[in-house]
């Protein structure tokens, strides 16, 4: 409370969350402005049948089940940021801008904001279109001016959203693009407490909802321990000679996160079962895509799948994002070595080895978290809005933006001389996920 009261005391700080606090509520009034033509009724029940338009409106924060001008969310910029991310592993010309500092990232930035609105109006073609085909629309809507004013209007909105996150970024508090999902998350939590309380008795009724909420904070903290763990690889410089003064010499260490691949493995792969459900629903007609999707989507073989993907996608984003040789170069360059490990390849070869090796672990604790909520609803009733946020990615983002936003806070009020929120008789600081 002592550190809560701190932020009080400082002006700029008090400043920056007032700001962020107010854009918030802008995007949050934004998604109940609907696009024209649509029957929202309708669409309410479409989007809650578990189709890929589920996982967009976890990421609008409800917008996509009222179609509002807000309904693609910050999604096409978020695959926009991947896109390019993964691409300059293969195109030269991009991993050049990443090593060219800041003139560099601006490049990269602003190649992220064509590509966003370029998906934003893909995206919105094809929901637009896919709408139609399920008789959403309003009477007299539908046809080239509907696609065309949707694209428009949800490409609008998407891009005020990426310079809401930006402003928010520069002038309040924490990462912007976050916490505008962040919110959209949050929100979820009184209608999910609401549906436990109403439904308790599914559960075993007052005792049941409060272990269930016992549950949920042990869960919280859990996320919060394996979201810090990470491993030590002990570093020692060398000695340097420069005139009559020496250098060098100290011991450091490389920090290897456990869950290096973050909230992208459930992501990727809840887009890529979802995807032949969607196109199942779309097709209309009963046959082999609708059982292949209603076996998709629920029972043992869309958790196999599911857990089997997360596990790839956990080894494949950390190979594509962390390269073990450039890290070893790094080393090498600034006169640094692993103690008993030689410098250059072997030194390669090592952190790959411990970087594959504490993956395992990452990848089980995603898996674990990820899979929750099918056991939640499958084995001890629990409504399926409650479920989603008591695991999934829902959860883990959550707890992640919060870490992140906390750590920010906290490196204010130790810069200007205040007591963090961990600072006190045993000291320490709040670390976020960034080490």
């Amino acid at each position: 409370m002592q550190a809560f009261g701190n932020i009080a005391r400082i002006p700029e700080l008090r400043k920056r969350i007032v700001f962020t606090i107010l854009m918030i509520c802008v995007y949050r009034i934004g998604i109940y402005i609907p696009t024209p033509g649509i029957d929202t009724d309708v669409l309410q029940r479409i989007v809650k049948s578990g189709t890929l338009f589920d996982i967009f409106n976890m990421f609008s924060g409800g917008a996509l089940e009222r179609f509002s001008v807000f309904a693609l969310g910050i999604m096409p910029y978020i695959s926009a940021s991947i896109i390019l991310q993964l691409m300059a592993v293969v195109v030269p010309s991009l991993a050049a801008l990443q090593k060219e500092g800041e003139a560099g990232r601006k490049k990269i930035v602003t190649y992220t904001r064509y590509g966003t609105v370029l998906l934003s109006m893909i995206q919105g073609f094809g929901i637009s279109y896919g709408l139609e085909q399920q008789d959403v629309l309003l009477h007299g809507a539908g046809g080239i001016p509907f696609y065309l004013t949707t694209m428009i209007v949800l490409a609008a909105g998407t891009s005020f959203l990426m310079w809401l996150g930006e402003i928010i970024t520069e002038r309040g508090i924490g990462n912007g693009i976050s916490l505008i999902i962040f919110s959209g998350i949050v929100a979820r939590f009184p209608a999910g407490l609401r549906d436990a309380w109403s439904t308790k008795e599914r559960f075993g009724g007052i005792f049941g909802f409060i272990l269930l909420f016992l549950f949920f904070l042990l869960l919280v903290a859990a996320v919060i321990y394996f979201e810090r763990a990470h491993r030590r690889l002990p570093i020692q410089y060398a000695k340097r000679i420069v005139g009559r003064k020496m250098y060098g010499g100290q011991t450091s260490h490389l920090p290897l996160k456990i869950n290096m691949a973050g909230v992208i493995p459930p992501i990727f792969a809840s887009s890529l079962l979802l995807f032949p459900v969607t196109f199942a629903g779309f097709a209309g007609k009963k046959g082999i895509l609708q059982q292949l999707g209603a076996a998709l989507s629920h029972g043992w073989l869309h958790n196999f799948l599911y857990m089997a993907l997360i596990v790839f996608f956990c080894y494949f984003y950390t190979a594509v994002t962390f390269n073990p040789d450039d890290i070893s170069e790094n080393i090498r360059k600034y006169g640094g070595y692993i103690p008993g490990i030689r410098p250059g390849k072997s030194t390669s070869e090592y952190i790959n080895k411990i970087l594959s090796r504490i993956t395992v672990g990452g990848a089980a604790y995603i898996t674990t978290i990820c899979i929750l909520p099918s056991i939640l609803m499958d084995k001890f009733n629990i409504p399926s809005l409650l479920a989603s946020l008591f695991g999934g990615t829902s959860l883990l983002i959550a707890v992640g933006v919060a870490m992140d936003t906390i750590a920010q806070i906290e490196s204010h009020l130790l810069a200007r001389h205040y007591e963090g929120f961990l600072e006190g008789k045993k000291g320490g600081r709040f670390r976020g996920r960034r080490l």
